[in-house]
């Protein structure tokens, strides 16, 4: 066994309410794998985009004081229409803004669901160039492979002045609210697992 895996079993013993002693510790992490996708709705029905093309990184400590970031490129949202993911692209402006990020400034919760513990993760936002202050909503889940953190969280496209949501004089039309949705899994570097390896 690792000792990255060692923490994260040892984790779960740990008391999961935030500000009682002790409280679960995360040792510092990359995102290994993942998901970002957000549902919308247009005149033409509803659809999805999704990314599997995502990094991160979480620095460790006691579960109130983790902080990170997540990233993912505008351009590895897809939507199963070429034409649509052209629109969506243009609306973003992704050769001028090329990624999406969340930055975690603070985490707060922590009421215990089953194996997982359910959390506020406050941070930033930074979308089409506009930062926002944003609270996403989310588990974590511990396993022997690593923190599995999932989340979904509305976001208004207005508020981060994406246009050209109407096309055809208005009569085909994106809705400027979204419902974004995110599935982590954090891991050891290759550099930490090689570490551990050779211990």
């Amino acid at each position: 066994m690792t000792t990255i895996h060692a923490v994260l079993l040892l984790s779960l013993a740990s008391t999961p309410v935030l500000g009682q002693v002790p409280q679960p510790t995360i040792p510092d992490a990359v995102v290994r794998q993942g998901k970002l996708s957000f549902d919308a709705r247009a005149t033409t029905g509803s659809f999805t985009g999704t990314t599997t093309t995502l990094t991160g990184r979480l620095q460790g400590g006691q579960l109130s004081r983790v902080r990170g970031w997540v990233e993912a490129p505008v351009r590895g949202l897809t939507t199963g229409n070429q034409r649509r993911d052209r629109d969506l692209n243009k609306s973003m402006q992704s050769d001028q803004y090329p990624t999406i990020r969340f930055e975690l400034t603070d985490v707060a919760g922590g009421g215990a669901a089953g194996d997982s513990l359910n959390l506020a993760l406050h941070g930033r936002f930074t979308i089409h160039g506009v930062t926002r202050q944003a609270t996403v909503p989310a588990s974590i889940a511990f396993h022997a492979e690593g923190i599995r953190v999932r989340g979904t969280t509305p976001l208004n496209l207005k508020d981060y002045k994406i246009g050209g949501l109407s096309k055809a004089l208005g009569v085909l039309k994106m809705q400027e609210e979204i419902v974004i949705h995110i599935d982590l899994l954090f891991g050891a570097a290759p550099s930490q697992q090689a570490a551990a390896g050779s211990r």
